[in-house]
């Protein structure tokens, strides 16, 4: 997140052992609440050549966890266009829009 200086980055997942909680306390009074996650998928072909592809989910911080599916940052995490976090919007949603399901599609289509 930028306004943590690129924390907690490719360790949010070892960032705090209460990392929503953390998180949190982190951002209190901070109004720019930006973030986003990404993810990134390789394939070795036949020939051996690599090919990348990666997906990533704009969204904001929330002020406090709301929902109860998915796992991780999904209570906090609110994707850009929409008012609930993703634990809100569910796995169905998730399956479809998430940046894991988006850098999937992008890896699908550069394998075609």
């Amino acid at each position: 997140m930028e306004a943590l200086g690129g924390r907690p980055g490719v360790h949010s997942a070892r960032w705090a052992e209460d990392w929503i909680g953390e998180l949190l306390r982190a951002l209190e009074g901070v109004h720019e609440r930006r973030a986003r996650f990404v993810a990134a998928l390789v394939a070795i072909g036949a020939s051996g050549e690599p090919l990348y592809a990666e997906g990533t989910l704009e969204g904001r911080i929330a002020d406090e966890p709301r929902g109860t599916g998915g796992f991780g940052y999904d209570p906090i995490f609110v994707p850009e266009g929409e008012e609930r976090t993703v634990a809100e919007l569910g796995d169905d949603w998730k399956r479809v829009h998430s940046h894991r399901a988006r850098a999937a599609a992008a890896l699908r289509a550069a394998l075609r």
